[in-house]
């Protein structure tokens, strides 16, 4: 039968504000999520000098800079850093439309995870829209690769999630996670997996301006003898593919729509899932835009019907 899914939009029930430090620029930061109307999407509002604004729409054709964390934007100017995390939890709660403003250059980093944003959005709380809420499904196999890496979305009666890294290091080597994702299941196996970086890293990422608000309160940091420094050690046994299967989750959120179809990589990451993403929505033979047929608030993947949106291309507004 699938999953169950939302069949109308939602978006938070009330304002709420987090405050923190950028971990690329260690500066403070201060976001506030408002309520939004149907069909807005989500929308980023970065606040410059003098009371300027600038505005991303939450999608794949904002996307700039994929190295170390999403970036939307292409100037350092007026971009908008380290969104991922944010997208994650407002993915995985199915979460529509939310305006958030931002008075920094990119998201505060919190613990490092996606719980706070979580929690901050389960204290708002969510409330359903009167509008239909459209899903993006997969009809056939869009693969990428890159060296030994690759990306691939295939058809899927629910929205699945299966990610693979490979790294030379003992602590981690091979791990793998693989589910089909609810907001339960992100919730409970995902939220709390921290980013991760090496201490070999570290000086060169200082020389070139990033990580500068990196510590042990918001990452997992591995040692030059492949130990974790980190006091408390890991919050999963394998924390290091939970973390980028969260990634992947604010990555493919990016989509302007929640997909069904199963979403499978191995030795990805932020620019593999971008570039996956967008030859999925350069294909308009690979997928097709659905809704529910009827005004239950609540549906499953099969009983969605496609609808002819020639318009409906929230990826590229």
């Amino acid at each position: 039968m699938g999953i169950e899914l939302l069949g109308f939009q939602t978006t938070i029930a009330s304002p709420i504000t987090l405050k923190g430090i950028g971990v690329h620029s260690g500066a403070e930061v201060e976001i506030t999520f408002h309520p939004a109307e149907a069909d807005a999407g989500i929308v980023f509002q970065r606040v410059l000098a003098g009371g300027r604004v600038s505005e991303f729409r939450a999608v794949s054709s904002q996307v700039g800079n994929t190295d170390l964390c999403t970036v939307l934007g292409l100037s350092p100017a007026t971009s908008i850093a380290t969104i991922e995390h944010v997208m994650a939890a407002i993915y995985a709660l199915g979460l529509d439309n939310l305006l958030i403003e931002v008075n920094g250059a990119e998201m505060p980093i919190m613990d490092g995870s996606s719980e706070p944003f979580i929690d901050a959005i389960e204290q708002a709380g969510i409330r359903a829209l009167a509008v239909k809420r459209r899903y993006i499904r997969i009809l056939k196999p869009v693969r990428i690769e890159s060296g030994a890496s690759w990306s691939e979305f295939t058809p899927y009666d629910g929205m699945r999630f299966e990610v693979e890294i490979d790294f030379d290091c003992p602590l981690i080597g091979r791990q793998s996670w693989k589910g089909d994702m609810t907001p339960a299941v992100f919730k409970r196996e995902l939220s709390r997996a921290r980013t991760f970086g090496f201490m070999r890293d570290v000086e060169r990422l200082w020389a070139a301006g990033f990580a500068l608000g990196s510590s042990l309160e918001n990452s997992v940091v591995i040692s030059d003898d492949d130990t974790v420094v980190n006091v408390e050690g890991l919050r999963y046994a394998d924390e290091f593919v939970r973390h980028k299967t969260l990634d992947a989750v604010g990555d493919l959120s990016l989509a302007g729509a929640p997909f069904l179809g199963c979403y499978r990589s191995y030795r990805g990451g932020h620019k593999m899932n971008a570039n996956a993403l967008k030859a999925l929505l350069s294909d308009p033979t690979a997928y097709e835009v659905v809704e529910t047929a009827s005004q239950r608030q609540r549906t499953r993947s099969r009983e969605l019907v496609a609808v002819a949106a020639p318009g409906f291309a929230p990826w590229s507004a």
